[in-house]
């Protein structure tokens, strides 16, 4: 046999396309290429498969003394990184009659090394995920990815050490004895809770930004944590993690996808709300996303989970900015000449600030305000629900420790818990909070009573509340009613939703 087919797939942004890896041998003077739109990594495949077909007991492709041509269709589509060595090496074989096997409805996966043994690659689960929905009945992937590729159901998920191994499973032609692989078990969710080094009860004393934190986890309202350095900001923003309740099934599917394309996967299964805590040096592409080939920036990476901005005023104006898409649609959208991607990104923002004032002052400078007003524009300002002031501590109450176990973090998640189970009643949707209400669901779901109603109409007009921050203000009443199990919002509720207004800016 002359020509081989297999099969192996290429993510695309945060979806995939199938790749068909074809092998041709023919006579002529001898050369090994690789063609398809391949980058450097794909290019290089061509030296790291001669030697692992050679260490694994057969003829390289470069003492074939054949014209050995290895296509990777479709050709438009670009073909990156070192995922296609295992397909590539047993394309090979098999045009080259060393073994016979029938690739049809199964997916290869893996990088090789000289010796033949196959290394971990990126983003698998994506790519299993979309074999399993097109009709792909198995795939091999490295036994490291193996737990992972076995989060998808409805799809055989063998995990390999060596080629040889994969070439001992699949052999057919009856040279050698066949040695199955062992079929990966389906990699299934454990009952875990939330576990962070950071509780709410070690926290002493900030019980109003506790209370913040508290009111944006359950309806995920952004929120601005705001103070002179020392006082716990980043501290509270770490801890705002713990009361998160864990991802769904979906959801922990979703955002293991996305840490995997990237890279960044260092668990079979992310089940915990991520972290993301990017430094204010950080570019706009690595917090947006974008590049010349478009990949998901800290934002996405935050999806489910928080985005945490320290020292939010030293971030670069743009970035700042570029938030306003995400903090309004949940979705970033990247457009480049070759064309357009949009990427998730659902997450809590946090950000910390020290407006330089000093201690025991109740108002920041004109200079100050006007300083922020230039980083931080109005728009930004608007989108962010919550701004809240973190004072010193007094010293006394920094060694006493409030043992109440309301004010620790499972209980605490208990309560966010169970108000975000009202609001997905409410809306009909698993994924949809207060945050996300907009105008029609303000009018029919909000409840306001009619002293509420009074109340916050007179509020407004004395605040000189803007549209936007007349309905944010609606919103985050709804969430402390949530918090409070009531059906209603009234009055004590629009008045402590009022608190968190932005001063720093009035």
């Amino acid at each position: 046999m002359a020509f081989a087919r297999v099969f192996s797939a290429q993510p695309v942004y945060l979806d995939a396309v199938p790749i068909a890896v074809e092998a041709d041998l023919s006579k002529g003077l001898h050369s090994f290429s690789i063609v398809g739109l391949a980058d450097k990594a794909v290019d290089e495949s061509r030296e790291r498969v001669a030697a692992a077909v050679k260490n694994s007991g057969y003829t390289s492709p470069k003492h074939s003394q054949k014209r050995v041509l290895v296509s990777l269709a479709p050709s438009d589509v670009r073909k990156e990184g070192p995922r296609f060595d295992l397909a590539i090496a047993l394309a090979y074989l098999a045009a080259a009659g060393d073994i016979e096997f029938d690739a049809e409805g199964v997916l290869f996966l893996g990088e090789l090394s000289l010796q033949g043994d196959l290394r971990p690659v990126h983003g698998v689960l994506s790519l299993v995920r979309y074999a399993a929905a097109h009709g792909y009945h198995s795939v091999v992937v490295p036994s490291a990815n193996a737990e992972e590729a076995a989060l998808i159901e409805h799809i055989a998920v063998y995990g390999a050490d060596t080629l040889r191994d994969v070439v001992n499973h699949f052999d057919t032609s009856g040279s050698r004895t066949r040695v199955p692989l062992t079929l990966q078990e389906h990699t299934s969710p454990l009952a875990r809770t939330v576990a962070d080094a950071t509780d709410f009860g070690d926290i002493r004393g900030q019980e109003t930004a506790k209370r913040g934190l508290e009111i944006a986890a359950a309806g995920r309202h952004n929120i601005v944590l705001y103070g002179p350095p020392g006082t716990g900001k980043t501290l509270l923003a770490r801890a705002l993690r713990g009361i998160l309740p864990p991802l769904t099934y979906e959801e922990a599917l979703e955002t293991t996808a996305i840490h995997s394309v990237v890279g960044e996967l260092k668990e079979a299964l992310i089940v915990t709300p991520p972290f993301r805590s990017p430094h204010h040096s950080s570019s706009h592409v690595a917090i947006v996303g974008g590049g010349s080939i478009p990949r998901p920036g800290e934002a996405t990476l935050a999806h489910r989970g928080v985005l945490f901005l320290d020292e939010f005023p030293e971030f670069e104006r743009r970035v700042i900015d570029g938030l306003r898409e995400p903090l309004e649609d949940r979705v970033i959208s990247v457009s480049r000449a070759r064309g357009s991607v949009s990427f998730p990104a659902n997450f809590i923002l946090v950000a910390a600030m020290n407006p330089n004032r000093e201690r025991g002052e109740n108002v920041i400078s004109e200079l100050d305000r006007e300083r922020l007003k230039k980083k931080i524009s109005g728009p930004i300002v608007d989108r962010i629900d919550m701004w809240i002031e973190v004072q010193h501590v007094d010293h006394e109450k920094l060694r006493t420790r409030d043992s109440s176990e309301h004010k620790e973090s499972p209980t605490i998640r208990a309560r966010v818990s169970n108000a975000r189970e009202g609001q997905y009643k409410r809306f009909g949707d698993h994924t949809k909070t207060n945050a996300d209400m907009n105008v029609t669901d303000i009018d029919e779901l909000a409840c306001l009573t009619e002293p509420a109603e009074r109340m916050l109409m007179l509020s407004a007009q004395k605040l000189k509340l803007s549209p936007r921050s007349y309905h944010r203000t609606i919103k985050l009443a709804r969430t402390i009613a949530d918090l409070e199990a009531s059906a209603t919002i009234e009055p004590p509720h629009i008045l402590e939703a009022l608190t968190y207004r932005p001063k720093l800016f009035e």
